[in-house]
């Protein structure tokens, strides 16, 4: 699993320290409903689970950031902590009111998901690319911020550049974020998913798909050619072209044989059907 970022939500926003005006407050927890930017769509029941054993022992220590709405509150920051006390059966939470625009809770809310340290490097490498593009920031200036190296993120970003099938793979631990790794320099990517289907089948570490694509990589790419046609098949294309005035094309097989005529349009058709006609 992934590790949490190597600095805070403050890395970003250094507004959202607590203020002294900004004061805790106990509000119903019916008062308060999901951020409607929440990147994660699922939460472990077991963390979940885990979660509200710790509320029913020592309460919610960290408030959650909510935003006021047209009915009631938005969560911002701390909705597992929001899910986890409507388990333990709470009726209040603790929250720290703020005002923040729709930008800035999408934000947040990515900042909050990469500050968990089970992030899967798929979804590592969807919250560093969705805070590249949200924030309009590069990679060096999206390390200088996290405190992460650039070529971490780089190299967990890159994994999204796999089929969807393999990604599923490693979010679900199927396949290691080493495996992706070595994945991306297999040279041919039509060999990718028989090898990844290998690698589950086999069991492969990842030194032994490292090995194989070594293999792979070694071995000249073939290049199907397409069989000429023969001089008499040409030479009757392009008769046929002179005299329909369209595309021609002539193809033989061992028992039967085809003629595709080329047409632009229902007006064209009528044409060249005309001119068979008369033919």
């Amino acid at each position: 699993m992934a590790k949490g970022l190597g600095r805070g939500l403050d890395a970003f926003f250094p507004a959202i320290e607590k203020q002294e005006e900004d004061a805790i407050q106990e509000i119903a927890i019916t008062e308060c409903r999901p951020n409607p930017y929440q990147p994660r769509k699922t939460f472990h029941a077991d963390a979940i689970e885990e979660l509200k054993e710790s509320i029913l022992e020592y309460g919610i220590i960290q408030p959650l950031i909510v935003r006021e709405s047209i009915k009631g509150y938005e969560i911002v920051v701390g909705e597992r902590r929001f899910r986890a006390a409507k388990e333990a059966g709470l009726e209040t939470v603790p929250v720290v009111v703020k005002e923040l625009t729709d930008e800035k809770m999408m934000e947040l809310a990515l900042l909050e998901n990469l500050q968990r340290e089970d992030l899967t490097p798929i979804e590592e490498a969807h919250a560093y690319a969705n805070l590249m593009h949200e924030l309009k920031v590069t990679q060096e200036e999206l390390s200088r911020r996290l405190g992460k190296s650039r070529s971490h993120i780089a190299n967990i970003v890159r994994l999204l550049s796999l089929p969807d099938q393999v990604t599923a793979y490693i979010n679900n631990g199927e396949l290691s974020m080493g495996h992706g790794r070595a994945l991306l320099g297999l040279k041919d990517k039509d060999k990718v998913i028989p090898l990844v289907n290998k690698i589950r089948r086999q069991k492969l570490n990842v030194r032994q798909v490292e090995q194989l694509i070594i293999q792979l990589n070694d071995k000249p790419m073939v290049k199907k050619e397409k069989p000429k046609k023969d001089i008499f098949l040409q030479e009757r294309e392009s008769v046929l072209r002179d005299r329909l005035g369209t595309g021609v094309n002539i193809h033989r097989g061992k028992q039967k044989g085809k003629i595709e005529i080329e047409f632009y349009s229902d007006d064209d058709l009528e044409r060249i059907i005309g001119v068979l006609e008369k033919q």
